[in-house]
């Protein structure tokens, strides 16, 4: 990552390496502890475990705004305020961030290096096959970074495809590089990156004529990057075979921890209807236009056009 962000050289790598942070403090350990990461009893027993240990592993990827460490050692952004508030009601007051980049996420989980996912991932069907999600906090569109001036005229994921030429930026594991690919647009013209900040870097070094994430995530990278000579493209809703992909995310916890995942939702539907969820998020760019009321279960089923 680059200075502005937190430097990837403090990071260890792998899954051997996972970071733990305590929250408004330093390092306190890294590496990989062994757990028992099997669900249990029916519907798990996670949530018993994380109040009887009272702290819980949370997984990020360091994207802005939806999980990072801020130059001061904070973690913090939208997933992991709003997750820190569901669990403080939960009974858990003690929160511990596990960095990993965003392809290993999900591996990382299902190893145990962590509890739960809280870095805004999108739900879509075939990670609902790996984890169990909770409901969204969020919905957001996509865009494109460009070069200032935008010279081969690209406006959404479509004209990326339509261009002979244009190479387009996407993070390694992300639904981006999934929708590309299954666009049509060559693997030679996908250019995989590990994180947000190096996708910055490889619009800026011509590695790539654009970057796709949500609006959101790019407003926040270019915060970092003062004077740099990118712009943001309109928004857009990108279409699969016909389909609207939704930018929904949540939180994300292991195969058979449905308990959790019941009382996580319970708590967050009562923040939602209090507008609780928007006012943790606005800090970090969120607005009313970004909350939702779609369900996992819905975002789960595959959509036919």
């Amino acid at each position: 990552m680059k200075p502005a962000d937190v430097s990837r050289r403090g990071f260890l790598r792998g899954a051997g390496g996972a970071l733990a942070v305590v929250v408004g403090g330093g390092l306190v350990t890294s590496g990989c502890t062994r757990i028992n990461v099997a669900a249990g009893e029916e519907g798990g027993d996670l949530l018993e475990r994380l109040r009887d240990r009272g702290r819980v592993r949370m997984g990020f990827a360091n994207e802005r705004p939806f999980g990072f460490i801020t130059k001061d050692g904070k973690f913090t952004g939208q997933a992991p305020e709003v997750g820190k508030a569901v669990f403080r009601r939960l009974g858990i007051d003690s929160f511990e961030p596990r960095f990993a980049d965003f392809s290993s996420l999900i591996p990382g989980l299902k190893a145990g290096l962590f509890d739960v996912i809280a870095a805004g991932m999108y739900i879509t069907p075939p990670r609902c096959k790996e984890v169990e999600f909770t409901n969204p906090d969020y919905n957001a569109p996509e865009a494109l970074l460009l070069p200032m001036g935008n010279p081969l005229g690209l406006t959404d994921l479509q004209s990326v495809v339509d261009h002979p030429t244009a190479r387009i930026g996407v993070l390694t594991g992300s639904v981006e590089e999934r929708y590309s690919l299954a666009l049509g647009i060559p693997s030679s013209r996908v250019v995989v990156f590990p994180d947000q900040a190096s996708g910055v870097d490889g619009v800026l070094a011509n590695r790539a004529d654009c970057l796709m994430l949500t609006r959101l995530s790019l407003l926040s990278a270019l915060e970092q990057r003062p004077g740099a000579p990118l712009e943001i493209g309109e928004t857009f809703v990108p279409v699969v075979n016909g389909v609207e992909q939704y930018g929904a995310g949540g939180f994300a916890f292991r195969t058979g921890e449905t308990k959790i995942v019941r009382e996580f939702n319970r708590v967050l539907a009562d923040m939602k209807a209090h507008g609780e969820v928007l006012e943790i998020v606005r800090p970090f760019g969120f607005s009313e236009a970004e909350m939702t009321d779609l369900t996992a279960e819905f975002l789960c089923q595959e959509r036919e056009s």
